[in-house]
């Protein structure tokens, strides 16, 4: 029953994704770029290791990064809003530093995406097929890492990044089929006299760090800030509402289904134990999960090293064509994946994209203070810049 209800919920996703006039609509566009960045496969990354870090707790501990994430969300499309215009006039030398500044940021944030990604993309691989292994996942993270950078030097990247739409559709079809599966699961532990609250929750301040370490699950809203040559403002201002509403509900819901399960999370020692565990609810449920997440790893690492060379070479104003950007993401994310365990390209990549949107707030800042009648909106983003640096200097790995 539960292996049919998830198929069916799964193949009516897909289809209304892919072959419906919503699917082709501008606003579905604008908004599947930062939906499949911030959903991505972060469900699957954050659930063992909330479980193991707050028990119980972790359903609120999602919640509050997702609240964050919106703040931060809320800066950026200020920034489209009100600061874009400023930069084209090019009238504010400070406000034109800081973007740059940022732009810098954003470029080496994307060198540590795309590690994660693949670091990700080879641990999914291996729980499908039962065999866990920290040493192979690297390796063959950095084997795909090499592939892609081999990829864009032949041109071959933006071929793939068109698969895109796709991808997205299918791990948004699987997801949904796995929170009704979720639900069935929980009726079912409900009618046979079996409870399905969380286990006891635990925190401590030596929790909070952690918790800021996880700030990559819920990014990727930023991506409509660099799209404007696809999209007017006010379309982009409106996918990333409904990216961070979509994704934001998704994540508590899930959480609050998965409960019954955290036992067996936390009891886990990988972050793709979710597809693991999985197995309990519905045996069709672990290589569908499987497939997706590692179709969805490989679209988002395509995409980000596809943006990430466009920025390389607008910073050096061209100096660095497309093939050797793609030979720097090859050299420094088989770095970083030598040098780093997953949780902890995890936190780095957290910290990457908090000091992105530290300086993004402060962008907002400026802007806002100059502007009449915005003194509380300049100082809640002074906050938020507080915010993001917190992350940048405190965020750690789990485990």
């Amino acid at each position: 029953m539960t292996n049919l209800a998830f198929g069916l919920t799964a193949l009516a996703v897909l289809g209304l994704l892919l072959f419906t006039p919503f699917s082709r609509s501008p606003l579905w566009r604008a908004t599947v770029t930062p939906l499949a960045s911030i959903i991505g496969s972060g469900f699957l990354v954050s659930a063992p290791l909330l479980a193991r870090e707050f028990g119980g707790y972790a359903a609120p501990a999602m919640a509050l990064l997702i609240v964050t994430a919106w703040a931060l969300g809320w800066t950026i499309r200020y920034n489209i809003r009100v600061v874009e215009p400023l930069l084209k006039e090019g009238g504010d030398k400070l406000l034109s530093s800081v973007e740059e500044i940022s732009h810098l940021v954003l470029t080496f944030a994307y060198f540590v995406s795309v590690a994660y990604y693949l670091a990700l993309l080879g641990q999914f691989l291996l729980a499908s097929v039962g065999h866990p292994s920290d040493t192979i996942a690297r390796a063959i993270a950095i084997a795909l890492v090499v592939g892609l950078a081999l990829l864009g030097w032949t041109g071959g990247a933006a071929r793939v990044a068109r698969l895109e739409r796709y991808a997205t559709a299918l791990n948004l079809a699987v997801i949904s089929g796995f929170l009704v599966a979720l639900a069935l699961h929980g009726a079912g532990l409900i009618s046979a006299g079996q409870s399905v609250l969380p286990p006891a929750g635990k925190a401590s301040l030596a929790s909070l760090p952690v918790l800021l370490g996880l700030l990559i699950v819920v990014q990727g809203f930023e991506t409509t800030r660099f799209t404007g040559a696809d999209f007017p403002a006010a379309t982009r201002i409106k996918a990333m509402r409904y990216a961070q509403i979509v994704s934001g509900l998704v994540y508590v819901i899930f959480f609050l289904l998965l409960s019954p399960l955290y036992g067996d999370l936390a009891r886990g020692s990988g972050v793709a134990e979710v597809i693991t565990v999985s197995a309990l609810v519905a045996p069709a449920l672990p290589l569908s999960l499987a497939v997706a997440a590692m179709g969805s790893q490989l679209s988002a690492s395509v995409a980000d090293s596809l943006g990430n060379v466009g920025l390389i070479r607008e910073i050096t104003h061209g100096k660095i064509d497309a093939r050797h950007g793609y030979t720097l993401v090859g050299l420094i994310g088989t770095g970083i994946l030598i040098a780093t365990e997953v949780t902890g390209v995890i936190a780095l990549a957290s910290r990457a994209f908090a000091l992105f949107y530290a300086l993004q707030a402060l962008v907002a800042f400026e802007a806002a203070r100059k502007r009449p009648g915005e003194t509380a909106r300049s100082v809640a983003f002074l906050a938020l810049a507080m915010l993001a640096a917190a992350v940048f200097f405190f965020g750690t790995p789990a485990g």
